[in-house]
């Protein structure tokens, strides 16, 4: 009874008048070590469902992204800034392991040349299960960054958490570490560590 009159406050974000990602925002990604092409998939259709957003209608009537990308370009407008339109680029693949499998964060940097990033674009470097990478799971599930490559762009990198430390960088697709231990929700795609991926791109 109590639950269902509580009303949790709006979702409130503070601008701080920082650099923002506004405009035609290509995105390129690069996959470090082996994707599965259904792992692929997963991530090229969140970025796509974020090109075919419908601005009108009834918010209960769209998709969950959606609902939260709108919220995103609401803030966008308040900011005086143009709304962020997804173009999704190319997609890079470096299955060898070009520089190992153990990476320091400068070398993440690094990987972003390999992406053929656009001016003005985002490059996406996501590394498989087996990478690990300096600070994963202790510090972060993922960060962002700029790079001169030779123009400047933004760049992120996330991992796949699945065999590292799924409590923490795949929660709530998994059972986490610390905090109540409640049960995980289903994962959309049925692979714990992509769409724990999915979540950290988003959050980012």
């Amino acid at each position: 009874m109590l639950a269902s009159l509580y009303q949790p406050p709006a979702m409130s974000l503070t601008y701080h008048n920082g650099a923002l990602l506004e405009g035609n925002l290509p995105v390129s990604v690069l996959w470090y070590g082996k994707f599965s092409p259904a792992q692929k998939s997963i991530v090229a259709d969140f970025f796509l469902s974020l090109q075919n957003v419908q601005q009108k209608g009834p918010e209960s009537a769209q998709p969950v992204v959606s609902q939260w990308w709108n919220k995103i370009q609401g803030y966008m407008e308040k900011a005086g800034k143009i709304p962020t339109h997804i173009v999704f680029s190319d997609q890079i693949s470096d299955e060898n392991y070009s520089i190992g499998k153990s990476l320091k964060k400068t070398q993440i940097s690094d990987l972003t040349k390999k992406a053929n990033s656009k001016p003005g674009g985002l490059v996406l470097v996501l590394t498989a299960q087996d990478v690990a990478v300096e600070g994963f799971c202790m510090s972060g599930c993922g960060f962002h960054d700029s790079v001169i490559t030779p123009h400047k762009s933004a760049f992120i990198w996330v991992g796949n958490s699945v065999t590292q430390c799924p409590g923490q960088c795949a929660w709530p697709f998994h059972q986490p570490i610390y905090g109540p231990q409640t049960a995980p929700l289903g994962a959309p795609n049925g692979d714990v560590g992509v769409d724990g991926m999915v979540v950290n791109i988003a959050s980012l």
